[in-house]
C-alpha cells in the first residue's frame, strides 16, 4: 500500500513539475499559446485549463503526502530512537590494531636543533674597509656603451 501511494506520489510531482514549465508567465515563459483567437488554447484558454490541472495536481500531491505521513507514523507504533533501551549485547569494544613506536613523537630533547650557518671561505681575511666620506672610490665606475638605433625599427614621432 505504501509503495503504491509512493509511485502516485511520484508520477504526481513529475506532472505539477511539466504543468508548471509549460504554464505562460510575464516573461513568456515555456508555454503555449500565442496567437489570437478565442478558441480552447487560446491564451486565455490554455492558461485556465493548465491552472486548473495544476490546482488538482497539487491537490492530489498534498493528499499522497499527508497518506504517506499516516503511513510513516502507524508503521512506527510508539517506537522512538530516544526512547530504544541501550543494550549490551556482549560485543566488545574495537581493538586498535598496533602501529608500533615508529608514528610517535621523540620523548628526548623536543627543542629544534640550531640552524647552521655555513663558514665563511677565507675566515682571516680581514673585512673591506668602507671607504671614507672624502676620499674618492679607486675604481670609476664601468662606462656604458652607447646605444646605436636599430635601422629596421619603426620610427615613433616625438609626442608633443
Amino acid at each position: 500500500m505504501e509503495n503504491v501511494i509512493l509511485v502516485i506520489h511520484l508520477v504526481l510531482a513529475l506532472g505539477l513539475i511539466g504543468v508548471v514549465l509549460l504554464q505562460r508567465s510575464e516573461g513568456g515563459g515555456l508555454g503555449m499559446g500565442g496567437g489570437g483567437g478565442g478558441g480552447v488554447m487560446s491564451a486565455r484558454g490554455a492558461a485556465t485549463a493548465l491552472g486548473k490541472v495544476t490546482w488538482i495536481l497539487a491537490a492530489g500531491f498534498i493528499c499522497t503526502s499527508i497518506a504517506l505521513t499516516v503511513i510513516a507514523a502507524q508503521n512506527a507504533a510508539g517506537r522512538s530512537v530516544v526512547d530504544a533501551p541501550i543494550t549490551d549485547s556482549g560485543a566488545t569494544t574495537p581493538t586498535t590494531p598496533d602501529l608500533g613506536t615508529d608514528l610517535l613523537p621523540p620523548t628526548g630533547d623536543l627543542t629544534p636543533p640550531a640552524p647552521t650557518v655555513p663558514p665563511a671561505t677565507d675566515p682571516a681575511a680581514p673585512a673591506p674597509a668602507a671607504p671614507d666620506a672624502g676620499t674618492t672610490p679607486a675604481t670609476e665606475p664601468a662606462a656604458t656603451a652607447p646605444v646605436t638605433p636599430d635601422p629596421n625599427a619603426p620610427v615613433v614621432p616625438p609626442a608633443n
